[in-house]
């Protein structure tokens, strides 16, 4: 269908546009409210089911609720629960294979009788599968076949019509958010859980740990080290920083171009440990490279040395601000 031709838009047609999308975002909003209120014992069993599997959620539903399945399908995975998407279609043409005693069914449809998963439907019951059914027809036939069935709340679409899923959509893509979130409180998933299954784009960066992009090739020198060779160790590792150690090589003191700036009357006929600052400001190995950033701010310092808190005071990498800003971090 060729899309019809009009004229640019006005002013007026402006303020209409505006209207509309305030209308639609309003009537979503409330649907969502009623869907919160509507949750009931069905859903908490739900997650029970979910946690008592041993394989995976099989998240499945047709046309916009596929597209919304999926989604789901996906925040599960990335929170801790394994799951995966079957389309009903290519489940009745062999991907049913992929659907094993040991996982939980979880099928979306809006009327809850779309023809296409009457076989996943099927599978279930004829292996003993157990399936949570979402549906918005209370007696449908998804609802009255599942294991635990979850009705949502009649709510008008957005789209004025009442034929384009908008509403709909919008409610059980929140379910599916609220059953990975109980899920993830419960199995007390972690920012750095997050991580591991998300390594890449800005939450990845945001999650990198110092350990992650610190530099084990540091600028040290011992304490009694003159000052024309800390001038070369500080230009030849590049951070414009170096670490002074102790005999055992524990981290003792740091000099940077502060400390050579308040000692440059007769600097070179200083030791190291006569110019440097004592007992630097540290970081954890371990630690999120973010709350490096936020020290390196507060501090208005460029590097950190890392190490073990409960460790032998020696230094484990060294963490440049400029090591983060490539990494994304900041």
């Amino acid at each position: 269908m060729t899309p019809r031709l009009s004229a640019p838009p006005t002013e007026d047609d402006a303020r209409t546009f505006l209207a509309t999308g305030r209308r639609v975002v309003g009537i979503e909003a409330r649907a969502l409210d009623l869907l919160g209120a509507a949750l009931d014992d069905s859903f908490a069993r739900a997650v029970a089911l979910i946690l008592g599997s041993r394989g995976r959620v099989i998240v499945s539903g047709m046309g916009k609720s596929g597209h919304v399945a999926r989604k789901i399908a996906a925040t599960l995975a990335s929170t801790g629960t394994p799951a995966h998407f079957v389309h009903p279609a290519e489940a009745s043409h062999g991907d049913l294979g992929m659907v094993t005693p040991e996982d939980v069914a979880l099928v979306l449809s809006n009327s809850g009788e779309t023809p296409e998963l009457a076989d996943i439907i099927a599978h279930t019951r004829r292996f003993s599968i157990p399936l949570i059914g979402v549906a918005a027809r209370e007696g449908s036939t998804l609802l009255r076949q599942s294991d635990v069935a979850i009705l949502l709340p009649r709510a008008e679409e957005a789209c004025g019509t009442g034929v384009v899923p908008t509403t709909s959509t919008t409610m059980t893509l929140a379910l599916g958010d609220a059953l990975a979130v109980a899920l993830m409180e419960h199995r007390q998933f972690t920012p750095e859980d997050f991580r591991t299954y998300h390594p890449g784009g800005k939450l990845g960066a945001r999650l990198s740990r110092v350990s992650d992009l610190m530099h084990a090739d540091m600028p040290l020198i011992d304490e009694g080290t003159p000052m024309p060779e800390a001038l070369l160790a500080i230009s030849r590792k590049g951070f414009g920083v170096v670490g002074v150690t102790d005999g055992a090589g524990r981290l003792v003191g740091i000099i940077t171009d502060g400390d050579l700036r308040r000692h440059m009357e007769g600097l070179l006929s200083h030791s190291a440990a006569e110019v440097m600052t004592r007992n630097p400001r540290t970081i954890d190995p371990g630690a999120l490279a973010e709350a490096a950033v936020a020290l390196m701010q507060e501090r208005k310092i460029t590097c950190l040395f890392a190490l073990d808190p409960e460790g032998d005071g020696r230094p484990r990498g060294i963490l440049h601000i400029h090591d983060c800003l490539r990494a994304g971090v900041v």
